[in-house]
């Protein structure tokens, strides 16, 4: 194609956007995310395939051992056990350095977005301990709007040789936990990242008010109670958690009071109550086209 047929090629191409809106660039992104932690980025270095291949090698042993673990538990399970009305079922407790691995605590500072810190801890009671200082100062980088939040979370699940995997919870219709707070309210985060771009983002909530003091206190949280957000904005649209594709559980604070905060956690587990029939507690209406309903 020679310069001239180019030039007048890209001036036709450039009338016809204007009359139609035509977008004849690639970097249009109004849906698309370029990656599922939508520009967080891992601090831990890339690794070369050749150490990704030697590592896998050192991890063979381990991978084998869970999968034999994965067969022991699939002969063995049984779904009828599962409905036991008034029984707890315990998902994480504490106790060992070990069972603090598959958290990790992330904070605006960790993201140079401000200057709270937080840490995952076990005392000598064998408790978990979130803590840590929030700090609601916007860093003056001109990008930053607002500061101060802490976050734990479980890293993703997986089964054995890196296959990621779901948590299933569709035998239970409420979330147990025993906590001692310090009066400072927390959200309780449920991730169910799904298969398209456009799902990554999505997290089920809750609210944990804690009543302070030196006194435990046992919660139970319906999960017909938790509602849908996207990137910390609540949805207009709402849908009930899908209780078969948890991806990962967590607490935040971010109550925009600055000082330290303390959360101790002895353990998260899982109920069925028979009594509770609720299947969703926010109730949608039918709208008029293009206007979100909520």
């Amino acid at each position: 194609m020679t310069f001239l047929s180019r030039t007048l090629f890209r001036s036709i191409l450039s009338t016809q956007s204007k009359k139609s809106n035509l977008h004849t660039t690639s970097i249009l992104s109004l849906f698309w995310e370029r990656d599922e932690k939508s520009g967080y980025k891992d601090n831990r270095p890339e690794m070369s395939k050749t150490e990704l291949i030697r590592q896998g090698l050192k991890e063979l042993k381990t991978e084998i051992a869970l999968w034999s673990e994965e067969m022991k538990d699939r002969l063995e399970s049984d779904p009828i056990l599962v409905y036991r009305p008034g029984e707890t079922d315990v998902q994480w407790t504490f106790g060992t350095e070990d069972s603090l691995r598959i958290w990790k605590v992330t904070s605006d500072k960790d993201n140079n977005e401000g200057y709270s810190t937080g840490s995952l801890m076990l005392n000598k009671y064998g408790n978990a301990v979130f803590s840590g200082e929030l700090d609601t100062r916007v860093p003056k980088d001109g990008k930053t709007k607002r500061a101060g939040y802490c976050n734990m979370q479980t890293q993703r699940f997986r089964r054995s040789f890196k296959r990621e995997a779901y948590l299933d919870w569709t035998c239970y219709n409420m979330l147990v936990m025993k906590v001692r707070g310090d009066g400072r309210s927390y959200m309780i985060n449920i991730g169910t990242k799904g298969y398209y771009d456009i799902l990554w983002n999505d997290m089920y909530h809750f609210v944990l008010y804690t009543r302070g003091g030196p006194y435990w206190q046992i919660t139970k949280v319906p999960f017909s109670k938790f509602f849908l957000s996207s990137k910390g904005r609540i949805q207009d649209r709402q849908f009930p958690l899908p209780l078969n594709r948890i991806t990962s559980f967590g607490f935040s604070v971010g109550d925009k009071v600055n000082g330290s905060f303390n959360l101790e956690i002895q353990y998260i587990g899982l109920e069925f109550d028979p009594n509770h029939t609720e299947e969703f507690a926010y109730e949608m209406y039918e709208t008029d086209r293009y206007i979100a309903g909520g």
